[in-house]
């Protein structure tokens, strides 16, 4: 049996202290949950002290993005080896956010993918659509070429190791959710990828989770859903009532 797993994405939001006081409440709600793997990834200023805050807690600490190298002249960027010195074991890599705004690409994607892994962190990629592409009818044709382009040459070990987050676009922080249906046939495609690729025992233990516009009146719907292992939430995982709603969505 795949875990759930429900990972907050809380982007370019919260202060150190607002951090503190939203994983306080956190702690608070979602003390004894053992059915739900919980990650937070905050912004990177407030990983030290969250991940202080976390320690012997249920909750998992993630952060938003990584480069690929351990040390260097690199200004401004943020490796795996930092990551795990701030208890991070989550990393979200390839969010449509980074690819459109900061020109992440699928080979980027895989070299930062390789070297997460590397330093023991598990990365959450992520693949989606634009409305564009969708209303062309190539969805399929676009999540399998970021599939090939993140994993080239990869190995079954390493898909095993990482959790695919399916994040149309078009869905992303507009509100608009993909149905149920549509967001479990794009899971299906990418658990079938999984499996032309490295078989299906490969393919049955990836976890593949839903991201956009996740709410705590959407999730009892998506998480009905065959082949969806839980989400990626963004705007909700700021607020702790909704979070936690989000959390135990089998209630």
């Amino acid at each position: 049996m795949r875990r759930p797993l429900i990972a907050g994405n809380w982007k370019m939001h919260k202060t150190v202290g607002e951090a503190i006081e939203l994983v306080a409440a956190l702690k608070r709600e979602l003390y004894d949950e053992r059915k739900t793997e919980i990650v937070v990834c905050p912004p990177f200023t407030a990983l030290g002290a969250v991940g202080e805050m976390l320690e012997g807690s249920v909750i998992r600490l993630g952060a938003q993005d990584c480069y690929w190298e351990t040390e260097g002249a690199y200004t401004g960027a943020v490796s795996p080896r930092m990551l795990r010195d701030a208890g991070c074991a989550f990393v979200i890599l390839g969010h449509s956010e980074r690819r459109r705004s900061f020109g992440e690409t699928n080979e980027t994607v895989g070299r930062k993918i390789a070297a997460a892994l590397a330093e023991g962190l598990t990365p959450i990629v992520c693949v989606g659509e634009t409305l564009e592409k969708r209303e062309q009818g190539v969805t399929d044709e676009i999540i399998r070429k970021q599939l090939d382009g993140c994993f080239a040459a990869r190995d079954e070990g390493v898909l095993r190791a990482c959790v695919i987050a399916y994040e149309p676009v078009w869905a992303i922080g507009t509100g608009r959710t993909a149905t149920s249906a549509q967001a479990a046939a794009v899971h299906a495609l990418i658990r079938m990828w999984a499996r032309e690729r490295h078989g299906q025992g490969a393919a049955d233990a990836l976890r593949v989770i839903y991201g956009g516009s996740v709410t705590a009146d959407t999730i009892k719907g998506i998480m009905r859903e065959d082949g969806i292992d839980g989400a990626l939430v963004g705007g909700a995982s700021l607020d702790a009532a909704s979070f936690c709603r989000i959390v135990r969505y089998y209630t």
